[in-house]
C-alpha cells in the first residue's frame, strides 16, 4: 500500500498487461492459412500426377483399340471417324468456354465446373493427342494400333480440329457483328427519339420546297 500526502492509502498500480499486437496475430493466421492451402495443393498435385501416370499406361492403348474395332482397317471409316471426333469434340468445348467468357455467367466454383465440362467434352481428342505426343509404352502401343487398324484417323482428326476452330471463329465474328449492328440501330433510334422530342407538338418543320422564291 502507498500512503498519499493526505494520509489516505492507495492501492499499488498493477503492471500493464502485455498484449500481442493485432498485426502480428493476423500475420500468424495468414501464415497458417497459406501453409494449409500449400499442403492441399501439393496433395492434389501428387494425386493428379499419380493418376496421370496410371492413365498414361492404360488410356492410349484402350482408345486405339476402341477406335480400331470400329474402323477395322478401312481408310474411309478412319477418315470419317477422325473428322467427326475432331470437329465435334473441338467445337463444343471451345463453344462452352467462349459462352462462359462472353456472357459472364460463371462465378466462383462454377469456373471449375465449366473447365471440367470442357475437358470432358474434349476427351476424345485429348486421348488421341496422348497417343501422338505420348512417350510411354502405352502411347507407343496405341500408335502401332492406329498405324495398322485405323488408317487416316490422326490426320483427319487434326483437320477436323482445324475446321472446328475456323467454324467457331466465324460464329464469333457473326455474333460480334450482329451485336454491333444492333447497338448502332438502338443508338440511331434513340437519336431520332431525341430529335422528335425537340420539335414542338403540332409544329411541322419547314421543308425546302415550301419556302417562297
Amino acid at each position: 500500500m502507498v500512503t498519499s500526502q493526505d494520509g489516505e492509502a492507495t492501492p499499488p498500480k498493477s503492471a500493464p498487461e502485455r498484449t500481442v499486437p493485432s498485426h502480428a496475430a493476423d500475420a500468424s493466421t495468414r501464415a497458417k492459412e497459406m501453409l494449409r492451402k500449400a499442403v492441399i495443393v501439393l496433395a492434389i498435385a501428387v494425386i493428379i500426377v499419380a493418376i496421370g501416370y496410371a492413365l498414361a499406361a492404360f488410356v492410349p492403348r484402350w482408345w486405339a483399340q476402341w477406335i480400331g474395332a470400329r474402323v477395322d482397317g478401312r481408310l474411309t471409316a478412319g477418315t470419317v471417324w477422325g473428322l467427326f471426333l475432331g470437329i465435334v469434340f473441338t467445337f463444343l468445348p471451345l463453344l462452352l468456354v467462349w459462352q462462359a467468357i462472353a456472357r459472364r455467367w460463371i462465378r466462383g466454383w462454377w469456373i471449375a465446373v465449366a473447365i471440367g465440362v470442357a475437358i470432358l467434352l474434349a476427351l476424345p481428342n485429348l486421348m488421341t493427342l496422348s497417343i501422338v505426343l505420348g512417350t510411354s509404352n502405352g502411347a507407343h502401343a496405341g500408335e502401332r494400333i492406329l498405324d495398322v487398324d485405323v488408317p487416316g484417323f490422326r490426320a483427319a482428326t487434326l483437320w477436323g480440329a482445324i475446321i472446328a476452330v475456323v467454324l467457331l471463329a466465324g460464329l464469333i465474328w457473326l455474333t460480334t457483328t450482329n451485336r454491333q449492328r444492333g447497338r448502332r440501330v438502338r443508338d440511331l433510334s434513340a437519336e431520332v427519339s431525341r430529335r422528335d422530342e425537340v420539335v414542338e407538338p403540332g409544329h411541322e418543320p419547314e421543308k425546302p420546297g415550301d419556302r417562297p422564291a
